[in-house]
């Protein structure tokens, strides 16, 4: 089995993400970061039944309870962490539990979550199964729940012990669910790597089509650049608020439709465009840059604006959000391609013309 190893280095804690194919069923890789005899797999409805049975085949010495959410955003909730730790305490667990999450986002947070709050911590380890988590939401150690008056209110950053990613579980994944990921591909370029970006709108067929060699090295560069940027800044102080590009307009979307109603790649999407768009217009990003951003995400299959019936709401929910400080609004927006910047008070007339454009500034 053939696979790529990334090592993150996080202040004094180092762990490996391995990307490749059939690297659920390597034992020799999995085992080690069980840190006991007893695990407790967290999945969903939809993902448990498709994994766990390979996870129990190879940690065969292992005792592994299993504990399966509902599926979807709308589950990652608070109350969903509160009956998982109630499940762990019925069943024993203890300090020496290891936590495994096998899913998406909303799976991987919230077992990370529980893992850091269970006990006062206990060892996890993160098996992203959708592309959207294979490329941001399992590395870094963000973990979060979800609140009705924001997106990812309650949370902490905790780190796994490894992460897994078995490019074959993108086979699974509706269509819906394989372009919601490719957003997080398309921002990584956007945000670090003017070459990378070039890339992906030169392999965006192939990778929509989920080419298994294409698709692992647009995984293994997400995750490079997105390691680069969480070791130099883990608690997201500085220069890890860039991983956030298009975020900002992404959950306001995501609050104001309903968690669940939109996936949070396509919000992403549609918040990669709008951020573009705000550059744009506050002449840091070139029109043509700014066309050729909206133009990627549309060929991609994504949402390139809001929809029509929440751009009322957008900026008030806006202000909500976690990178606001006492002084205002924190966008996070783009200065070239290959090159996001932190911008404190951005002008509230110019915000407001981003969210009510239903067109592109130019035509390329």
């Amino acid at each position: 089995m053939l696979y790529e190893t990334i090592n993150l280095t996080v202040g004094e804690h180092q762990y490996p993400i391995y990307v490749g194919s059939d690297l659920l069923s390597n034992a020799d890789l999995l085992r080690p970061y069980v840190a006991g005899r007893r695990a407790f797999l967290i999945s969903n409805e939809t993902v448990g039944p498709l994994f766990a049975p390979t996870l129990r085949q190879v940690l065969t010495d292992v005792e592994l309870d299993e504990h399966f959410l509902p599926d979807g955003e709308a589950f990652k909730t608070l109350d969903r962490v509160t009956e998982t730790v109630e499940h762990l305490i019925a069943r024993g667990h203890t300090r020496d539990t290891t936590i495994v999450a096998l899913g998406g986002g909303v799976v991987g947070d919230t077992a990370g979550f529980t893992a850091a709050v269970y006990q006062r911590g206990v060892p996890f380890v993160q098996i992203p199964t959708t592309l959207l988590a294979q490329v941001d939401a399992s590395v870094g150690g963000k973990t979060a729940v979800n609140h009705a008056l924001g997106k990812n209110m309650i949370g902490a950053f905790y780190q796994p012990q490894a992460v897994v990613i078995d490019t074959d579980t993108l086979n699974s994944l509706p269509e819906r669910e394989r372009i919601a990921g490719v957003a997080e591909v398309i921002k990584h370029g956007i945000m670090a790597d003017k070459t990378y970006f070039a890339w992906v709108e030169a392999h965006l067929e192939n990778i929509l089509a989920q080419d298994p060699e294409v698709m692992s090295h647009a995984i293994a560069r997400s995750c490079q650049i997105k390691s680069e940027i969480v070791a130099d800044d883990e608690k997201e102080k500085g220069r890890r608020a860039l991983l956030n590009l298009g975020h900002t307009f992404g959950h306001a979307i995501e609050s104001a439709l309903g968690y669940g109603e939109w996936l949070h790649g396509e919000a992403v999407g549609a918040g990669l465009v709008m951020a573009a768009d705000l550059s744009a217009r506050m002449k840091m990003l070139a029109p043509s840059d700014a066309f050729r951003i909206r133009s990627v995400v549309e060929k991609a299959g994504l949402p390139a604006m809001p929809p029509l019936q929440v751009v009322d709401q957008l900026r008030e929910l806006m202000s909500r959000d976690k990178k606001a400080s006492d002084a205002g609004l924190r966008l996070i927006l783009v200065r070239s391609i290959g090159e996001a910047v932190v911008v404190p008070d951005v002008p509230e007339a110019l915000i407001a013309e981003t969210i009510s454009a239903r067109e592109a500034l130019c035509g390329g």
